[in-house]
């Protein structure tokens, strides 16, 4: 597979994951966390705003590798 179709695919992959991932933590934490302290909403969604970042930085790094020669 060539570097431009693994960032094609990587971009609408990524795409659907940030949307889907945004709407299930808003939802979870809507419907769990806002209930709770400030510290626990302020933990969650701190939380939340970060850890979206792993898979993402895998994928782009996948998204990234030469091509083979």
């Amino acid at each position: 597979m060539t570097m431009r179709t693994r960032k094609f695919i990587g971009a609408i992959t990524l795409l659907v994951y940030l949307v889907t991932y945004s709407i299930i933590a808003m939802a979870f934490g809507a419907s769990q966390i806002v209930g709770g302290s400030n510290l626990i909403q302020v933990l969650y969604f701190l939380a939340a705003g970060l850890v979206w970042i792993i898979p993402a930085g895998l994928l782009i790094r996948w998204m990234q590798r030469p091509d083979p020669s």
